[in-house]
């Protein structure tokens, strides 16, 4: 009897057929809106490019609950306008003031603050169209636990939150249980959201949500810290945004409060116990296995 052949997972392949997917759903996402000024600032960031990561996650949590990855697109899309919406007021002088983004102006820079604010609300009340209006296939009550993730994390007690703390401690000394809290609302949150939202789109059992509370909570610090040793460690042409701005803001943060080396444990740590709360799903959960190390990767 010939033993059965295993062929191993190719993490690149997929990371770029999700990529491709996620990319033209985008496009198709923002018909002939009106006025035009309007939907040519919002296109400017949503198609600016990126890893989309948060829409991948979705993608590969829905099909690892046992849906069809077509079923959550919309939501990915959501998911990743919800995102634009972010950094496009993160990057306004109110906030962190920022003036390059994917390595090209900010919004702001590019149209002004009024129409980049307006842009960003924009995108994101068209996120809960994509979920709500847009989503053929999936049962009602999915799509309203969807919803209620989608707000939560968008909102007060997600990265809305978060940012308000975040700016607030500015200047100021912070301990590491502030740190944290901040990393979880402002960044954790809606990679929480990616990969809860996949989930319950593909119908996964209360089991499977659990476990996957765990893993987004370890990818989410874990993806924070990794972006805090970046902005030490990187230059603005590979980051793609301005490095040192958390040091010119005079931010809290890991590396700062722990140093690198023990920055990178910590991430490398979070890491693992993500990938552990997936063990019981083994290959199933390759995308999200390989997506979690992919995370800490990007430091190495």
């Amino acid at each position: 009897m010939t033993a059965a052949v295993t062929t191993p997972f190719d993490f690149a392949a997929y990371l770029e057929a999700a990529r491709l997917q996620v990319e033209a759903a985008l496009d198709a996402s923002l018909g002939p809106e009106r006025p035009e000024s309007l939907r040519e600032a919002m296109r400017y960031s949503l198609l600016a490019g990126g890893k989309r990561l948060r829409p991948i996650l979705c993608l590969a949590a829905c099909e690892l609950a046992g849906g069809q990855a077509e079923l959550a697109l919309p939501t990915a899309v959501a998911l990743e306008m919800v995102h634009t919406m972010s950094l496009i007021h993160d990057d306004l002088p109110a906030m962190d003031n920022d003036d390059l983004r994917r390595g090209r102006p900010t919004n702001h820079k590019v149209y002004g603050d009024a129409k980049a604010i307006l842009a960003g609300d924009a995108l994101l009340t068209r996120a809960f169209e994509m979920v709500a209006l847009r989503s053929p296939g999936v049962p009602a009550e999915r799509l309203l636990a969807v919803s209620g993730e989608l707000s939560l994390a968008s909102g007060a007690p997600g990265l809305v939150g978060g940012q308000v703390v975040d700016l607030e401690c500015e200047g100021k000394s912070v301990d590491l249980e502030t740190l944290e809290y901040i990393h979880l609302h402002k960044t954790g949150a809606l990679l929480r959201a990616c990969v809860l939202c996949g989930a319950l789109i593909g119908g996964a059992s209360e089991a499977l949500l659990e476990a996957l509370k765990v893993y987004a909570r370890g990818i989410g610090l874990a993806f924070q810290i990794i972006d805090d040793i970046l902005d030490v460690t990187a230059s603005s042409d590979v980051l793609g945004k301005t490095a040192g701005k958390d040091l010119t803001a005079d931010k809290t943060t890991y590396p700062k409060l722990l140093g690198l080396d023990e920055s990178r444990r910590r991430a490398d740590e979070l890491v693992q116990q993500a990938k552990a709360a997936l063990a019981p799903w083994s290959d199933k959960a390759a995308p999200l296995l390989a997506l979690a190390d992919y995370i800490t990767g990007r430091d190495r």
